[in-house]
Order: C-alpha cells, then sequence, then structure tokens
C-alpha cells in the first residue's frame, strides 16, 4: 500500500514528465484530487516532538517506536502513539537488524576527552603516516598539530624518521612559537625515546601518552590524517623525496591560510588562531612569544645527532618557516 504522501509525489512526477493537467494525472493514477490538493497542518509542538524523538533514538537505539512512545509519555507529552508512529516512519527510524558492538573510550587519562585542549598551545598532538612515491620507496610523514586552533604546526617527510629526526622538528617549531603545556602522542618508538623524553623534559613540556592499541584517544591527529590522505596523498603520485616535500609545504600553508575548517565555523585554522583570546592578551601586552629556558637547541652537544659526529642543526632565518600562524 502507498502512502497519500507517496501518491501525491507520484501525480507530481506524471504532470512534469507527460506535460498533463493535474486532474489527467490523478485519474490515471487513481488518485481522489481532493487528497492531491490536501496540505497537512503542522501543530506547533511537532518539532520539539521530533527533537526529542531524535535525542531518544540516540540514547537507545535499539528501541522501537512504541518504547520510545512510552518514555514520551513519561517526559510529560500528550501523545497518540499512531502519531509517534507516523513521525518514526517520517523521520526514517528504524532498529537495524545488525548489531554493531560499540567502543567505549579509553581508560588513559591522556585521551581527547579527558584531557582536552582549553586555549592555543595548550595541547598538541603529533603521529605519523605512510605513503609511498612513485617508485614504491617509502614516505614517512610526521604531523604537529595544536589542537585548540587545529593549526598545522609541522609537515615533515623524509624516508625514514628517528627521535632525533622528530627532535630536530620540534625544536624549529618551538624556537618560532613557544613550547605547549602538553603534546599529546601515541607509544610510538620515536615519541617514547630517551632522547625525545630528556628534550621535552628540558623543555617543560608535558607528555600526554595514549593507552596502547587505542588511537581513538588521538583523535585530531587520526582526523587530520584522514583529511591529509584525502587530500594530498591519495590526490597526488610523488615522483621522488624532494617533489613530495615541495607538496607538503605548499599544502601546509594551504591548509592553515585557506582551506575552511568545519570544526572552526569554516574559519581556516590561522584566522581561529588570531581570534583566540590568550593570542589577543599577549599581542595588547606586546610580549613576545614565550621560549622556555633549555628549549632550543643551542647547546650543540645535547642532539644524539652530534654524539655520531653529524653535524649540529643550524636554525634557518624564522622568517622563511611556515608553521600556520
Amino acid at each position: 500500500m502507498v502512502s497519500p504522501t507517496r501518491r501525491r509525489d507520484a501525480v507530481v512526477q506524471a504532470q512534469g514528465a507527460l506535460a498533463v493537467s493535474q486532474r489527467r494525472a490523478c485519474r490515471v493514477l487513481h488518485q481522489p484530487r481532493a487528497t492531491q490538493r490536501y496540505r497537512p497542518k503542522l501543530k506547533g509542538d511537532e518539532p520539539k516532538l521530533v527533537n526529542g524523538m531524535h535525542e531518544l533514538v540516540r540514547q537507545h537505539p535499539r528501541y522501537g517506536y512504541r518504547r520510545i512512545w512510552a518514555l514520551l509519555r513519561t517526559e510529560g507529552w500528550r501523545v497518540n502513539r499512531k502519531r509517534i508512529w507516523r513521525l518514526w516512519k517520517k523521520e526514517g527510524f528504524k532498529v537495524p537488524r545488525k548489531q554493531r558492538k560499540k567502543r567505549r573510550l579509553g581508560t588513559s587519562d591522556n585521551g581527547i576527552v579527558r584531557r582536552r585542549a582549553e586555549h592555543k598551545n595548550h595541547v598538541w598532538c603529533w603521529d605519523f603516516i605512510h605513503d609511498r612515491d612513485e617508485g614504491s620507496r617509502p614516505l614517512k610523514w610526521l604531523s604537529l598539530i595544536d589542537e585548540h586552533t587545529r593549526e598545522l604546526l609541522a609537515l615533515e617527510v623524509e624516508r625514514s624518521m628517528k627521535a632525533v629526526d622528530v627532535i630536530d622538528v620540534l625544536s624549529q617549531v618551538l624556537l618560532i612559537r613557544g613550547a605547549p603545556q602538553h603534546i599529546r602522542s601515541d607509544n610510538g618508538p620515536e615519541f617514547i625515546a630517551h632522547a625525545m623524553r630528556r628534550y621535552l623534559e628540558t623543555a617543560a613540556v608535558d607528555t600526554l601518552y595514549i593507552k596502547p592499541g587505542a588511537p581513538w584517544e588521538n583523535g585530531y591527529a587520526e582526523s587530520f590524517h584522514g583529511k591529509l590522505r584525502d587530500e594530498l596523498l591519495n590526490a597526488e603520485l610523488f615522483a621522488d623525496l624532494r617533489e613530495a616535500k615541495a607538496l607538503a609545504a605548499a599544502w601546509q600553508n594551504d591548509y592553515n591560510h585557506r582551506r575552511p575548517h568545519s570544526a572552526l565555523g569554516y574559519q581556516t585554522p590561522a584566522a581561529f588562531a588570531a581570534t583566540c583570546a590568550r593570542a589577543a592578551a599577549d599581542a595588547a601586552l606586546g610580549a613576545p612569544p614565550q621560549t622556555p629556558p633549555g628549549a632550543l637547541p643551542l647547546d650543540p652537544g645535547f642532539f644524539p645527532s652530534t654524539e655520531r659526529g653529524e653535524p649540529g642543526l643550524e636554525i634557518e632565518d624564522p622568517t622563511l618557516i611556515t608553521i600556520g600562524t
């Protein structure tokens, strides 16, 4: 049996496809013209009732319309069960036959739910993502993000990266932006290395290591990598490492300054960062970005790379380093 709404739609489609009058379309489809011209009158409380149904369905996805109706009656709604059925069908609610198990939040106190970023430079996060170039040679990408402003502070790509390479990237960002209070990561060997922990302790940065096997606790990094994979890695064919570096720098600049971010009210991360209260207060006081003592690579003997006889890190002109501020 076809509902009156479906029959009305069928008449309208027949009128448009065959270029006939409403009278003729109704006669052919056996639709009473009174039914075709009828327009249902919505009650004033219907939008609020529908919102209440949506909320209950989200809380109880395995409940059918009868239980939802009973819960609404408990909340004080004087509503007919047949009306709830009509709205249930109209909104497309249904109890799925296949039920997927729901994964609860991890027990770690360092996840994004229990340790949220409250302001700029409060919590950063970083992680690796892997890809290959045109010759099937590996490309290892490191991303560093400010969780509050969503700014992409660094996007580096190499054939391989060790803890000392990650320290070099982080030190350049700290030189320009200052140090965060916390930095969130998984338990990868580059992030838990003794050299990395020693550097972060010297820079007065607290580490937030998520629970092993719980990538959702580092959700901002995982979400960003989904965008990076979709918009860059899957869209470009990298001839070699040099081309990957050039495209990474261009995409980072575009991400920070031109790409609207839905979580920021479709502002760009750089524009949102400019409106942060903390950034505005620093600008009003005329204070330069705070750099913690010992956070910068001033002592060449600090880095493990120099212990192997490799040359010390040379800091480029800060104006040439794009970090999305």
